[in-house]
């Protein structure tokens, strides 16, 4: 699992995961169920060179737009009123790309993990159907060096695809690997991602709701997908 290098992604990488939304659920060889709950299929794959697991969601979204749930997932300074653990969070433009920096809370005495990746949007057309697809992953950028006191996460890669479930609610499809580094045993990482992995899908649901309707309450979900950066430092 590379970082990227820098430059655009292809539009065979966008089509590709547009195509995994088509394909629900057929995984492909190596790929373990996992989690199955709420509508939302965690499979999971071990990724030898790190010993981590990479994982795909499989999941329904229930009263959540895709057009809402796409604009929620890219924007920053609303995610900064629902995402606690968010330190800082901003991005710049670089070389025609789109870098965020993204930098997570951890509880003393740890250190905070930070982000630094490329992330871009496009909706594609599938035969008059609209698809949202999102992709992020890590890369380097010189006006975003590393801090003293932060683990910065070198090994980051997210993948999301959004259509309309033909009625009210979301058809998702997500990839994720992530290592967030430090002394954390990489069997508590992939134990705590096993379930954290489709809390953040329900999470970004709730945050829909708040988006569309302001005054209601904040749901009780936390954003656990962050929980394996509370683990260790």
């Amino acid at each position: 699992m590379e970082g990227a290098a820098g430059g655009s992604f292809s539009d065979d990488q966008f089509w590709e995961v547009c195509m995994e939304l088509q394909r629900f659920q057929l995984v492909g060889a190596n790929w373990e169920l996992m989690v199955e709950a709420q509508g939302i299929c965690v499979y999971r794959r071990l990724d030898e060179q790190t010993g981590l697991c990479e994982y795909k969601v499989y999941g329904v979204l229930d009263n959540c737009l895709p057009d809402v749930l796409a604009d929620v997932y890219m924007d920053l300074d609303y995610r900064k009123q629902w995402d606690e653990y968010i330190e800082e969070l901003y991005q710049l433009e670089y070389n025609g790309d789109t870098v965020v920096y993204w930098q997570v809370k951890y509880p003393f005495p740890m250190y905070n993990r930070d982000y630094v990746y490329i992330q871009q949007r496009r909706d594609l057309d599938l035969n008059g159907w609209k698809i949202h697809v999102i992709l992020a992953q890590s890369t380097s950028v010189p006006q975003i060096a590393e801090r003293s006191g932060v683990v910065r996460v070198n090994q980051y890669k997210q993948s999301l695809a959004i259509e309309s479930d033909g009625k009210k609610g979301s058809k998702v499809f997500m990839y994720y690997f992530d290592n967030p580094g430090g002394l954390i045993p990489s069997w508590l990482i992939n134990w705590v991602a096993k379930g954290s992995v489709p809390v953040f899908l329900n999470d970004m649901a709730n945050a829909c709701q708040r988006f569309l309707f302001p005054t209601c309450p904040r749901g009780e979900a936390a954003h656990t997908l962050l929980i394996l950066h509370f683990i260790g430092n």
